[in-house]
């Protein structure tokens, strides 16, 4: 006997926006006076408090006046199309599976037909331009669904799009305007638990739908942790971490994706791929495991993974330090990377990134006035300009030696660097906010301002290039399309490695008055992306290549490599059953 429909997940529910990034009790809200404010109370330091500086910071930066009145109202009532379907295949899934499995309702169908891209997605979603939608969606709940469920579509030839927490920024959940087969949304996120835990050999086992902080809490529950802890990590599933190649904030310690995981299992249209036992290490060949990483739901449907665990730090803290100004914290870091005690976690914001954090911060009282005055002071002495220094984050976990050791390294290079040593709460606060960053998108979307961020792998010896060239271009562009106001751009460095960085970089524009809007944002990432390629960075670093980024594969990667991607979706998919045509597998 299945449990009753209100007790199993269904993705449009109380909890989570749906098509608005994050949890409905958290959002930030314009007040008559101009001030934000941050609802809810998941996120400690900011929400609940007024935020009286975003907005004066946004107008200045922009140039563009914010108003309490939006500039687009969302559009209540959403044009859907209707349903393509496929009736034997639904004959044979209604005889197959219990009615509470899937869904036909516009509210679900629309949310299981996009991802988080700000311009392509979102706002099409927002503004009622969405042009292609699921036919139905569909919760599978074991492995053995999943078997099933394929058999049917290989059967009816019906499209199957995997989905898990839908947090992709790529355009990879996208569903192509070409596909003329019923379309079916196979959410994931039924499949949420945590099947073993070999404490011995500290391994788990979980099952696909697992989101990274249901994941955390039942690890730490018994004392262990994946350490796997991506921005997303609320929302993101384990699924969706593997078939992006997903990299996590705390990777210094425990590793990207592909280092923590042991095992994966996928069913494919023709047949299960996996390695029969997680071994320490093996030397076989091929590893056709590792294949499905940045598979991005072309290949089938994941529908486990062992994963490396580690005992719970003994120590866990953070630091910061603030440097004179871009390129002395470069050094700085590039030091950090190179040194024998390098923090979990290690990142830097430029000069505008650090004021947009500021301005997220709460209206100061006495006391925060007061330490702000001795902080100025303490500037003025270390001759820092205000729109020049930079300031680095730090996550420091291990015993309490090795923690003691990270500080103390962080302290010693700060010194040699002439910087500021931070403290731990200012390293806490900005480590922190990155949760909070992700809901100010939607935020600025009915003010008529679009924003996104851009991440790319860049050597050491290419950041400044990168950063520099793509900034420069951004200017001309805006100029270009002639948009309103000033264009904004920041960057930070976030994650650190002996070769290079990942480095963040942010764009808003003001697209107030604009044809298109949406196409015209579009437009210019792509070409910002374009820059990043040709001055030495990557397509991507850990949000995968999606349909946003497939353009620029056959100047990432050789031909032979193209042919051979393509050739392992011919082996495992040959009728194109998972045709979500993400990357180049369908070129």
């Amino acid at each position: 006997m299945s449990k009753n429909k209100k007790e199993k997940f269904f993705g449009v529910n109380d909890l989570l926006w749906g098509h608005k990034w994050g949890f409905k009790d958290s959002s930030f809200k314009i007040n008559d006076d101009r001030s934000v404010t941050f609802t809810g109370s998941r996120y400690e330091g900011i929400s609940g408090e007024k935020l009286p500086y975003l907005i004066p910071f946004v107008s200045k930066v922009l140039d563009t006046d914010i108003k309490v009145e939006p500039y687009f109202k969302e559009i209540d009532q959403k044009h859907v199309t209707q349903r393509n379907i496929n009736q034997p295949f639904l004959n044979d899934l209604e005889s197959t599976f219990d009615s509470d499995q899937y869904s036909f309702s516009d509210s679900e169908r629309i949310l299981h037909s996009h991802g988080q891209n700000s311009p392509d997605e979102v706002f099409k979603v927002l503004y009622d331009k969405l042009e292609k939608f699921a036919d139905l969606v569909f919760y599978i709940e074991s492995e053995d669904d999943v078997i099933k469920l394929i058999d049917l579509a290989k059967k009816h030839n019906v499209c199957l799009v995997p989905f898990g927490g839908g947090t992709n920024v790529t355009n990879a959940l996208q569903l192509p305007n070409e596909e003329e087969r019923m379309i079916v949304s196979v959410d994931t996120r039924r499949m949420n638990k945590i099947e073993s835990i070999d404490e011995k050999n500290l391994l788990v086992t979980v099952q696909s739908g697992i989101t990274g902080s249901d994941l955390e809490d039942q690890l730490h529950q018994q004392g262990y942790t994946a350490g796997h802890e991506p921005d997303s990590i609320e929302l993101s599933t384990v699924g969706g971490w593997i078939s992006t190649n997903a990299a996590g904030m705390k990777k210094n310690r425990y590793g990207n994706i592909e280092d923590i995981v042991q095992n994966v299992t996928m069913v494919t249209p023709n047949g299960t791929i996996n390695q029969i036992e997680p071994l320490v290490r093996s030397s076989i060949g091929i590893k056709t495991q590792n294949l499905l990483f940045g598979s991005e739901g072309n290949l089938g449907i994941i529908t486990k993974s062992t994963l490396r665990i580690h005992k719970l730090p003994e120590c866990s803290d953070y630091e910061s330090v603030v440097l004179k100004d871009w390129d002395t914290g470069l050094k700085f870091m590039y030091e950090l990377a190179h040194s024998s005690s390098v923090p979990a976690s290690a990142r830097m914001l430029d000069s505008l990134h650090f004021q947009f954090g500021s301005a997220l911060k709460p209206e100061k009282n006495n006391f925060s006035k007061f330490m702000s005055k001795i902080q100025k002071l303490i500037f003025s002495l270390k001759n820092f300009d205000s729109n020049k220094f930079v300031a680095a984050v730090f996550k420091l976990e291990g015993s309490q030696s090795e923690v003691k050791y990270q500080r103390n390294n962080i302290k010693k290079l700060a010194k040699k660097y002439n910087g500021l040593v931070g403290g731990s709460k200012e390293g806490k606060v900005g480590y922190n906010i990155t949760m909070v960053i992700a809901y100010i998108r939607e935020f600025f979307v009915p003010q008529g301002i679009l924003g996104e961020t851009l991440e790319t792998a860049v050597p050491w010896s290419k950041v400044n290039q990168v950063k520099d060239e793509a900034n420069k271009l951004l200017i001309e562009l805006h100029k270009k399309h002639n948009l309103p106001g000033k264009p904004f751009f920041c960057s930070r460095v976030s994650k650190i490695y002996h070769t290079g960085i990942c480095m963040y970089n942010t764009m808003g524009i003001n697209v107030r008055g604009i044809k298109n809007p949406e196409k015209v944002f579009s437009d210019i990432e792509h070409a910002l992306r374009e820059c990043f390629i040709k001055n030495g960075g990557s397509i991507s670093h850990h949000h995968g290549v999606g349909k946003l980024r497939k353009d620029f594969m056959p100047v990432t990667i050789s031909d032979g490599s193209i042919q051979m991607i393509k050739g392992i979706k011919k082996s495992q998919d040959p009728n194109n059953i998972f045709g979500i045509n993400n990357n180049i597998v369908s070129e």
